[in-house]
């Protein structure tokens, strides 16, 4: 509007001009915040991406290279934080606590949890979860409602169930592994891989005592010591029978014995495998389908370490549902310390792993143990 008291008023041309100028202020304010706007959305855009790139299970995702925070785990095996680049000393400082460790990339978690199946027979059999805190409740029926046949116009009852819960609680299981400093300086070498490994071997071996034999102090609960899994005997005071695990697999409810599992370990399974009945055939039959368990009674066998040997008043063999009666809950984390100075004069590094899982009977019910008595 300046422009119009400069010149002289009622000019057709100058008040056309001034429009002009007027026009031209509005359109390049409005250029102006539209470029704004597209620059915040492509730098948003940018996080987005880069956010999807770190986790391998995005939808979409077909990323070929490893990711920051995987560049900087292996870094970390291989040389320590310490001689790290900016960058990923930054990515892995994410996980740091307090006692000095990081935790480990997802994948790497997974992996260890994955070859744990291998070393923990349990986990094959038993219903496997994870827990966000430290201790997780199980609502449990302790009794069920009572009916009664009634005449058309008799009294009838009250009834109802009652509930309570089965308390599971995390314990901390550690360990650690010794790598060669050799093997973590070839870049040719998957370290991730061989550190998986050891440490899913490690765990697999204190867990598989644990999920049998523990008694609940500081580690889990074996559903082996569990006083509310019955048993049945074996009908010899010092031998696995025939008629002992028919009564076994037949004392169960038929629910849970056709869902059911076997467990033992190898010196027991091997004295199965020569038990016949009474037309000379064996009870055991072995596997004809790759990946499929071998089946006693129609039923897959999982060996366990663990379980006892047979012997006078042992129970060297359970059987039932697993899925129902045992829960084992993964807590979430796993952390890793690297030691180079402990076995430095024998050329190694040391890395402390700590984790920790929860486990325990929700339904004694659904198993049963073989007691080797004769009555």
């Amino acid at each position: 509007m300046l422009r119009l008291e400069t010149k002289s008023a009622g000019d057709p041309l100058v008040e056309l001009k001034a429009a002009f100028d007027e026009h031209d202020e509005v359109v390049t304010k409005r250029l102006g915040d539209l470029e704004r706007k597209l620059a915040a959305q492509a730098e948003q855009a940018d996080r987005v991406e880069t956010a999807l790139n770190r986790h391998p299970t995005a939808a979409g995702n077909d990323r070929k290279g490893p990711t920051l925070e995987e560049k900087a785990f292996i870094g970390f095996l291989r040389r320590g934080p310490d001689n790290l680049p900016d960058a990923e000393r930054k990515a892995l400082t994410v996980g740091d606590n307090t006692e000095g460790g990081y935790l480990v990339t997802s994948q790497f978690s997974n992996e260890v949890l994955k070859n744990l199946v291998e070393f923990s027979p349990v986990r094959q059999a038993a219903r496997v979860g994870s827990m966000s805190t430290s201790e997780i409740l199980i609502p449990k029926r302790t009794s069920r409602p009572t009916a009664y046949w009634v005449s058309e116009t008799g009294d009838r009852q009250g009834t109802q169930a009652a509930y309570g819960q089965e308390r599971i609680t995390a314990h901390e299981a550690a360990c650690y592994v010794d790598v060669s400093s050799k093997l973590l300086e070839d870049a040719a070498v998957n370290v991730e891989a061989e550190v998986s490994m050891d440490l899913a071997e490690e765990f697999g071996r204190i867990e598989s005592t644990a999920f049998v034999l523990g008694d609940g102090v500081g580690k889990p609960s074996g559903f082996m010591v569990e006083s509310s899994v019955g048993a049945i005997v074996s009908g010899d005071a010092t031998l696995v029978t025939a008629d002992g695990l028919i009564n076994l697999i037949y004392d169960l409810p038929a629910f849970y014995r056709n869902r059911g599992t076997w467990m033992m370990n190898g010196g027991t399974l091997a004295a199965i495998r020569r038990i016949k009945d009474g037309q000379g055939n064996f009870l055991w039959q072995p596997s004809y389908q790759a990946g499929q368990p071998e089946t006693l009674l129609g039923r897959p066998i999982v060996e366990a370490v663990d379980m006892p040997d047979i012997g006078a008043g042992s129970f060297p063999i359970a059987f039932g549902d697993f899925q129902s009666a045992y829960r084992i809950y993964d807590r979430v984390g796993m952390s890793l310390l690297r030691d180079p100075f402990t076995q430095a004069n024998r050329g190694l590094v040391r890395f402390h792993a700590r984790r920790r899982v929860g486990a325990g009977v929700v339904k004694g019910e659904a198993l049963r143990k073989l007691k080797i008595a004769a009555s």
